[in-house]
């Protein structure tokens, strides 16, 4: 019965492409379909700000397979092919133009898009947005064309343009709302480790700034006009102001859906047979009680893996602690856990030296913990985050004192 099955997995990206490896590797022998709407094969996302961008590394590297793996094992991977709407209740994909395709379970890895600016001039020539092969190849090509380039943002993708940006020669201004940089994320004092590190790069940091318009001159981009009125001069306009999920597949089809496709810990969606894995997925998070949706590579490959084998009945809870990283001029960095409230930091090791450990708690429990610089202490870190034991702020932030310990 198995082999006359069909599964469907929508977005031909990296949490997709290993789902439809895992279901080989568990030996699925059913028709396996992988559908993209880019004409590439599926690749990693993360080198597109970094080693890709400022030509350290050529395509080759980002790919998820080899070329001919989909062939060798039956994989049928559809790109350049647009999935119009999805029937749930007929077990349905409808594909541009018409063409129905039926499917026994379906993933839908369908990741997420670039917030648009609404301002005056975001349609301007120059202004330049990145999350494809593509516009990492054009944006390459364009911070080297550039006499300054203005980044709009200060998060992840906004800090690594900068720093490639920089690497490349270009003269750069971030522009943010934030204190910091991150600040969303790591807070006041780590943001600011990244804030110092930019301006000893030679970055033109505006920061708690609010951007009304971007100006042009010419018909092309020529830089922003803050709030207060003043221009900051570029005629490189990146922005990078987050992203939102691509729901809209699940939303119109009835799916349930809340800052993403929401699913239980089997990664199954509100609607039978139908799975959502990586960027669009708001999945539910035994240690932290609560929704959570990640837009980090890791969060990715794992998800489409255990997506996959719950596809196969195998009821596997995804509890995997939420992991990422970040590569900005010589401060290298991971990060294991989740924290959006904390009441205190705690930092180990030397933060001015950017060679620390740095824990997040809230009401003495580690929610999360960044390692910059520092490779050694990987196991103890994840060990210490998953426990969620109560921990002495003092013996945390002391060097002699065993991580394992403390778990």
């Amino acid at each position: 019965m198995a082999s006359e099955q069909t599964f469907v997995i929508v977005g031909a990206s990296l949490a997709g492409a290993k789902a439809a490896e895992m279901l080989r590797t568990e030996g699925f022998e059913g028709r396996v379909v992988l559908i993209g709407e880019e004409t590439e094969r599926p690749y990693e996302r993360p080198l597109l700000s970094k080693d890709y961008l400022r030509g350290d590394k050529p395509a080759a590297k980002l790919y998820v397979h080899d070329e001919d793996f989909y062939a060798d094992n039956d994989i049928e991977l559809m790109t350049g092919t647009r999935v119009e709407s999805l029937d749930p209740g007929a077990h349905v994909v409808i594909l541009a133009g018409g063409r129905r395709m039926g499917y026994s379970r379906l993933l839908l890895a369908t990741g997420a898009a670039p917030r648009r600016l609404p301002l005056p001039g975001a349609d301007l020539p120059g202004v330049a947005y990145l999350r494809v092969m593509g516009d990492s190849d054009a944006l390459r090509d364009a911070i080297t064309a550039a006499s300054r380039v203005v980044v709009i943002g200060a998060g992840w993708i906004g800090s690594e343009v900068a720093a490639s940006a920089r690497h490349l020669g270009a003269q750069v201004a971030i522009v943010a709302p934030e204190a910091v940089p991150l600040e969303r994320v790591l807070g006041l004092e780590i943001g600011g480790i990244y804030r110092d590190l930019h301006t000893e790069h030679g970055v033109d940091l505006h920061l708690s700034t609010q951007i009304e318009a971007i100006v042009g001159n010419g018909g092309a981009a020529a830089g922003v006009r803050t709030t207060g009125g003043s221009v900051i001069e570029g005629d490189l306009i990146v922005v990078g102001v987050g992203v939102s999920p691509r729901d809209e597949l699940a939303r119109e089809a009835g799916l349930s859906v809340e800052n993403g496709i929401v699913v239980d810990e089997f990664l199954a969606t509100s609607a039978a047979d139908v799975f959502a894995a990586g960027d669009v997925a708001a999945t539910w998070n035994p240690r932290y009680n609560m929704r959570i949706r990640m837009e980090h590579w890791a969060n990715a490959q794992n998800q489409g893996q255990s997506a996959a084998r719950n596809m196969l009945g195998q009821d596997a809870a995804y509890t995997k602690l939420p992991y990422f990283y970040s590569d900005q001029y010589d401060l290298s960095m991971e990060y294991n856990g989740y924290a959006v409230d904390w009441d205190r930091v705690v930092v180990r090791g030397d933060g001015p030296g950017r060679q620390f450990l740095a824990f997040w708690l809230k009401d003495g429990h580690v929610l999360a913990c960044m390692n910059a610089n520092t490779w050694d202490q990987g196991d103890a870190i994840k060990a210490l985050v998953r426990s969620a034991a109560t921990v002495d702020p003092d013996r945390l932030a002391d060097l002699s004192v065993p991580l394992a310990d403390l778990a």
